[in-house]
């Protein structure tokens, strides 16, 4: 009798803990690589189709004043990760680009990741397609708290072609074919065709990963799903070439927008999108200046057409104009996102940390400062939700900081911000001047004193390790 009844409890706890479970929503964060702020057809585009992001935008809510954190893939998908600012990161040393070479990475004792908090709320959690916060051991996702990883961990286009086609470095080591890895071990090294195909088995795996979370564990589930092919080389596969009229960039955009729409038909098919909530954004803004070494290394693959114009100004690898930083996004979440509406309220990536936290139920550390912010009320439209950041910073990977969003405000700084002085600078009103063309700081003196005191402000707060 008391085996039975012993029984019958573990069951119950079981049921409980499963029912609990299915209350919290499902994420998915949609994190593309180096896809500029109008190159998606619901943002403006006119020479790249994306069907399927559009009516993910339809369902949903495009953010209009969405940052990413950084100007380049290491340091902006570390504070996403975090709620971080890049320079906060490993205890203030800063993680810049990696390469196969590098030695760091993420260190885990340090940091506290998304993915750990949601992991202690009963999350399954996974990541397909690209890392870039360390190759080595004990730095790969599954030590960050992702169950499962199926990607490459750092860019298709740090290969042995690269260094001029050479594949030579100053300390005479040759840079080794892409690694696949799953989970902590390589699986195969990849040639360029082979890259070309890891677009379609990331988004297989990824609709596996869904498939096993909702039917065999029975768990709600965080997956990134971080693309490769938008970043060079543009390689995609075989029968989805020369469909764009923005050339091979254009390609690796329109497949990756045919991704979520398998994607989204996973989650019809499986029917769980009404509690599932996805995050459509990019980790920096697009490449935008011809590079002959990629061109020489990749041919139509790396090519760059300067004159397609933006409607922002610059691009991926800086972080004062909002080229490098400002970035499509698109959320979802039925019944709490109202369908087809825009928000213009200035956010940033870290903001999904703290939101998905507040959203799974887990507890913010406190240990630390945390730059992300809760944005539910923006997401929901709320009456009278504004932005939660009296300021947006852009910041160099190790510290240095080069602009400040404030309202429709921006100040830029030349060389970085100064504490002493001696800073040339320039004011833009991004509400009538979007492509930062015409400096006004000289018709606007109190506005600038008014951006230089948070920008002291913001530095003191990054040096001391204190709350913004």
């Amino acid at each position: 009798m008391k085996k039975l009844l012993f029984v019958i409890l573990v069951l119950s706890l079981q049921i409980f803990a499963n029912n609990i479970y299915a209350q919290k929503p499902n994420i998915i964060h949609i994190l593309a690589d180096d896809v500029g702020f109008d190159d998606l057809s619901c943002f403006g585009s006119k020479d790249i189709s994306t069907p399927n992001l559009d009516a993910l935008a339809e369902q949903g809510m495009k953010f209009t004043n969405f940052y990413a954190p950084h100007g380049t893939c290491t340091p902006s998908r570390a504070a996403l990760l975090t709620g971080r600012y890049a320079p906060r990161v490993n205890e203030g040393k800063g993680l810049y680009v990696l390469f196969p070479h590098s030695k760091t990475g993420l260190e885990d004792e340090m940091e506290v990741t998304i993915t750990e908090l949601l992991k202690e709320q009963g999350y399954k959690t996974g990541l397909y397609g690209k890392w870039h916060l360390g190759h080595l051991p004990q730095y790969l996702p599954c030590v960050h708290g992702f169950d499962e990883f199926l990607g490459i961990p750092y860019p298709n286009d740090h290969g042995p072609e690269r260094i001029g086609n050479s594949g030579w470095r100053p300390n005479g080591v040759s840079d080794p074919a892409i690694p696949l890895i799953e989970q902590a071990q390589v699986i195969k090294r990849c040639d360029n065709n082979d890259l070309a195909e890891l677009p379609a088995l990331f988004t297989r795996e990824a609709c596996k990963f869904i498939y096993r979370s909702v039917k065999e564990d029975k768990k709600p589930f965080y997956l990134q799903y971080a693309n490769i092919e938008t970043h060079t080389p543009w390689f995609v596969p075989k029968g989805f070439e020369g469909q764009s009229k923005a050339a091979a960039y254009g390609d690796a955009v329109e497949y990756l927008d045919r991704s979520v729409g398998i994607i989204m038909n996973t989650l019809k098919r499986l029917k769980i999108e009404d509690n599932t909530i996805i995050v459509f954004s990019s980790d920096n803004g697009p490449l935008i200046y011809k590079d002959e070494e990629l061109e020489n290394c990749y041919g139509k693959f790396g090519f760059t057409d300067p004159t397609r114009k933006h409607v922002l100004r610059e691009g991926k690898y800086q972080e004062r104009y909002d080229g490098g930083i400002r970035v499509s996004c698109i959320m979802t979440w039925p019944n709490n996102i109202p369908a087809g509406t825009t928000c213009d309220e200035p956010v940033t990536a870290m903001d999904l940390f703290t939101t998905f936290a507040n959203v799974a139920g887990a507890k913010i550390p406190t240990d630390r400062p945390i730059d992300g912010k809760d944005i539910q009320n923006l997401m929901r439209q709320e009456e009278g939700a504004v932005s939660p950041h009296k300021a947006i910073y852009g910041y160099r990977a190790r510290g240095g900081l080069m602009s400040v969003r404030y309202q429709n405000w921006k100040l830029v700084f030349k060389k970085k911000y100064n504490a002493e002085g001696a800073n040339e600078m320039f004011l833009y009103d991004l509400g009538n001047d979007l492509g930062e063309t015409t400096d006004i700081a000289a018709q606007h003196p109190k506005v600038v004193k008014q951006i230089l005191k948070l920008a002291q402000e913001a530095e003191k707060a990054i040096h001391e390790g204190k709350e913004l």
